[in-house]
């Protein structure tokens, strides 16, 4: 008597209902290479039950069409079109909380394969990846010029406009409650600590030489250039400093 021998691959089916055009499929590849090729990804995928603990555990499958086990299934059948839709949306709804890790028995971490797949959409410059990350252009750009992400007095309906209709609420009398708090530093923009010039330019040398700002010009290239040419002038002025200091 013989058995037949499966695979746990799922093989090349395509989408035979959907409207929207075949995605190619060495970008499938190539994209689930990038996912593969982390290397976290073979400690954070050790194998699947379809037990549904993750799923279960999991704050955001309670509120959004997201189900970590779903990932883990996608990602250890190297389904290819699954893991590319996935990644248009769903990805995005994990709070990074990695309950699902805590709970696999597998010693899975959706959580973190989660996280491997973010990376590799803005690798890519998935519209998906722009879309989530365009809110927070601001707070790169205010991290990467001052060394702060936000000071108090810049949460009002003026400035956030696109965080939704909520953000009009904040009609509290911030400046008086601002004052209630006990660090100066968090009172107002003018009054918040200030980075030095040298801690500056060594925290756009690290974004530099790990890759993040490549990811960036990838995902919002105006903001990559405005960036660029900040950390150029402050460069130039911490050579000019340097030399000053050489020559007393």
């Amino acid at each position: 008597m013989t058995h037949a021998h499966g695979s746990r691959i799922q093989s090349y089916i395509g989408d035979p209902i959907s409207e929207t055009p075949a995605v190619d499929r060495g970008q499938l590849q190539e994209i689930f290479k990038d996912i593969q090729a982390d290397l976290r990804f073979d400690h954070e995928l050790n194998g699947c039950l379809n037990c549904g603990i993750c799923t279960a555990t999991c704050p955001a499958a309670h509120y959004y069409d997201f189900s970590p086990r779903e990932i883990v299934q996608l990602l250890w059948t190297e389904n290819l079109e699954g893991i590319y839709d996935a990644m248009q949306e769903k990805i995005w709804a994990c709070a990074q909380c990695y309950t699902c890790a805590a709970r696999c028995p597998f010693e899975n971490s959706p959580g973190g394969l989660i996280m491997i797949m973010r990376e590799t959409a803005i690798k890519h410059g998935m519209k998906s990846a722009q879309d989530v990350l365009r809110p927070f252009s601001r707070v790169m750009l205010k991290l990467i010029s001052t060394g702060n992400q936000l000071a108090p007095d810049m949460i009002n309906p003026q400035h956030f406009a696109d965080w939704g209709p909520n953000i009009s609420k904040v009609d509290a009398p911030l400046k008086l409650l601002r004052q209630a708090i006990p660090m100066p530093t968090l009172n107002t923009t003018t009054t918040a600590w200030e980075v030095n010039l040298k801690t500056s330019v060594e925290l756009y040398t690290i974004w530099e030489m790990t890759g993040v700002l490549k990811q960036l010009e990838t995902i919002d290239e105006n903001l990559f250039d405005v960036i660029s040419d900040i950390m150029e002038e402050k460069r130039e002025e911490w050579d000019e400093f340097v030399t000053e200091q050489k020559d007393d």
